[in-house]
Parts: structure tokens; sequence; C-alpha cells
């Protein structure tokens, strides 16, 4: 699925993320992402359930966010972002929104960990858990 945000498209198609680009800027920007190697990506991204990649009028990739899931009722958004150069055109709703609401999870419970964005994903029905949710916290640098 295609939708386009003043000249800008977001696509589900996992063959057309650059992911040149998506290293490009997990290994550099993230906060949450820089410990990671590029083959710890490379992973990821071919793991993933689902993909979403924005692009510019050129093609380019300029944001990304990928699901893991089981398929039937859980997913995790991971690794939401738009490149600095390409904010401020709504382009992070439209991908949240394609990746939670445009797809086949719209019905799944859905979790991620963020420090930001908060408002973003509180549009999307994200917020704290609720009584049923436990965590183990991972040894691994955040």
């Amino acid at each position: 699925m295609i939708v386009s945000v003043e000249g800008y498209e977001i696509d589900d198609d996992p063959a057309r993320v650059d992911r040149d680009a998506v290293w490009a800027f997990l290994s550099s920007e993230a906060y949450w992402a820089r410990w990671r190697t590029r083959e710890d990506v490379e992973k990821q991204i071919g793991g993933a359930w689902r993909v979403v990649g924005t692009y510019d009028p050129d093609g380019c990739t300029v944001g990304f966010a990928r699901a893991i899931s089981d398929g039937v009722s859980f997913a995790y958004l991971a690794d939401v972002y738009v490149h600095p150069s390409a904010r401020g055109h709504g382009l992070g709703v439209e991908l949240v929104r394609l990746m939670v609401d445009g797809g086949p999870g719209r019905e799944f419970r859905w979790a991620l960990h963020t420090a930001d964005a908060r408002g973003l994903y509180g549009r999307f029905g994200f917020a704290p858990p609720d009584p049923t949710y436990l965590e183990r916290p991972s040894g691994r640098p955040r």
C-alpha cells in the first residue's frame, strides 16, 4: 500500500527500503540504536514482520519503521524515524498510521519503547501499560 503526503510516499514494500539509509540514521542519529552493529540492523530488518518506508520525491528513503509480531494478536513497533530533512510534513503521523492502522495488525495489541514522541504515539492509542503487562528489562545498553 502506498500513501502520498506532500510529494512524499509512504510504502510497506520491504524491497523498496534503502538499508544503507536506514543504517546511516540508526547508527548515527537514533539514541536507541547506536549500539547495534550493521549486522544486527540487517538481521532485524530481514526478520521483521512488517516494514514501512518513507520516500522523498527522488525516491530516497527518509523515514522508516519496522514491526515484529506473532501475526495473530500482538506486534511491537520499533525503529520509527523521519530524517530531519523531511520533518514537518506530517510524515511521522502517516508512517505510524500505515504501520499500525493501515495493515494486517490494526486489531492487534501493540507495544513500543520510546523516550520521545509520546504525543505522536498517543494519537494511535499508545499509553502506559495496563496491569497485565510485565517486562524484563534488557541487559544491553539503552
